[in-house]
């Protein structure tokens, strides 16, 4: 089976440093890019300076606003940033089209990914209408698959979209309950089925 990467002749290699700002809201897209080392990380900011991260675009995938963009001639409306070093196929806007015109896989491929991410999206909005950031915290510790999380709390509450003291609250209540052990810049996941269940909770 084709994937994104096979198409890495018909594109430029991008390589991208650590920590890089790939694209920021108001940024005219110049080439859709499929990555193939290294992690993207999509957020958007609000006019409060509260930030949430919607995505992360790993190796094999693309970005659904940069799709976006191409597909509506719109310019970005939110942040790219490279997790690790990152490296991709840069792929013209012309070619791009001209691809998903005349090349059937190609063009699954693309929507494939696309209502992937847009199926993402829809769980990051739901998640931020539920006002229990408990839960959710539950839910996102629960998923990880790792049992130790190096992050700092901000970092936490920025992939929440919350404030790092509502996170800060909720993990020492985690902790005490036995779930979690805080550590310097790291979170520890001790019983990851008792978040599982508390994040399943309905919200009253």
């Amino acid at each position: 089976m084709q994937t994104l990467v096979d198409y890495i002749s018909q594109g430029e290699l991008l390589s991208v440093p650590d920590g890089s700002l790939i694209f920021a809201p108001g940024d005219e897209t110049r080439a859709f890019l499929i990555v193939t080392e290294g992690v993207v990380r999509v957020e958007q900011t609000n006019n409060a300076g509260r930030t949430v991260v919607l995505y992360r675009v790993e190796a094999g995938d693309s970005c659904v606003l940069t799709t976006t963009c191409l597909l509506s001639d719109r310019p970005y409306s939110g942040f790219g940033y490279a997790d690790g070093d990152v490296k991709a196929i840069a792929i013209t806007p012309t070619k791009f089209r001209n691809l998903l015109r005349s090349d059937n896989c190609f063009q699954e491929l693309v929507f494939r990914s696309f209502a992937q991410r847009v199926g993402e999206l829809t769980d990051v909005i739901d998640d931020l209408l539920e006002h229990r950031t408990d839960l959710r915290l539950a839910r996102w510790l629960a998923k990880t698959n790792v049992s130790e999380i190096k992050m700092k709390q901000h970092e936490i509450a920025q992939e929440l979209g919350t404030a790092r003291e509502v996170v800060s609250r909720a993990l020492k209540a985690f902790e005490e309950r036995g779930w979690i052990k805080i550590g310097r810049g790291n979170v520890t996941i001790l019983d990851r089925d008792a978040l599982r269940t508390h994040g399943v909770q309905v919200n009253v």
